[in-house]
């Protein structure tokens, strides 16, 4: 897939049209860069991430008002619809993935990005958003038994309920063929937060998870394939 070109120049660009509201300019900012042959998923991955990343944290920080993040964010979510009817659907994997994130709008975002990207990359998805209490969350993962469960989050206040969940879920034994995959900002921010509750894999990016589930998956059947070896030769 072809990189944006002046890829700082261009996000800078949306950035303000962004946070002043400018509806049509950036729809045709983004528009300029597919009619150029950029594949949408990269427009998500490259350009959209990276801009609604930091627009979280200038919000958190109080760098930029309510009313330019409510703009921002907004927006963002338009052409995020807008650029998943353009994703090019892979052949499945045949793997299933429930995804949650934290309650507030850009968590919500950015959970429903990854679930769009996931989805053309060939996994069965379901999203649920945010706001889904852990019990909830344990009866869904008990009835449809996915793969993989993925947790987004940007804010320190949701570690502690995905501590909780994930400790009540290695407790009770119930999946333990299932990945517990975190990503999004708070542990981007807090190296090793990941392994501290208790995670199997924890991703950055749309991009980083795309390639580390791919990866895990790899090595998994590896091993599986290297015990189920020795196994018969001790046989």
């Amino acid at each position: 897939m072809n990189a944006i070109p002046n890829i700082d120049r261009v996000s800078e660009q949306l950035f303000s049209y962004l946070v002043s509201g400018e509806r049509r300019a950036a729809r045709e900012l983004v528009n300029a860069l597919y009619n150029a042959g950029i594949a949408p998923e990269t427009v998500a991955k490259d350009l959209f991430w990276p801009l609604l990343d930091s627009i979280a944290m200038m919000y958190r920080k109080d760098q930029i008002t309510t009313l330019s993040h409510h703009y921002a964010t907004r927006m963002l979510r338009m052409m995020v619809d807008q650029a998943q009817a353009r994703y090019t659907t892979s052949e499945s994997r045949n793997r299933r993935i429930a995804l949650f994130c934290g309650p507030n709008e850009t968590e919500e975002l950015a959970g429903q990005m990854v679930a769009d990207l996931l989805e053309a990359d060939g996994y069965e998805v379901t999203f649920a958003g945010g706001g889904v209490a852990n019990d909830e969350i344990r009866e869904e993962i008990g009835q449809r038994e996915p793969d993989v469960l993925l947790l987004f989050a940007s804010s320190a206040k949701d570690a502690p309920f995905i501590r909780e969940l994930i400790d009540t879920i290695r407790e009770n034994g119930g999946h333990p063929d299932m990945q517990i995959v975190v990503g999004g900002g708070i542990f981007n921010r807090a190296p090793g937060l990941d392994e501290e509750i208790g995670a199997d894999l924890s991703a950055t990016s749309p991009r980083d998870l795309l390639e580390r589930l791919v990866e895990d998956r790899t090595a998994r059947n590896a091993r599986w394939t290297a015990t189920n070896s020795r196994a018969r030769r001790v046989a």
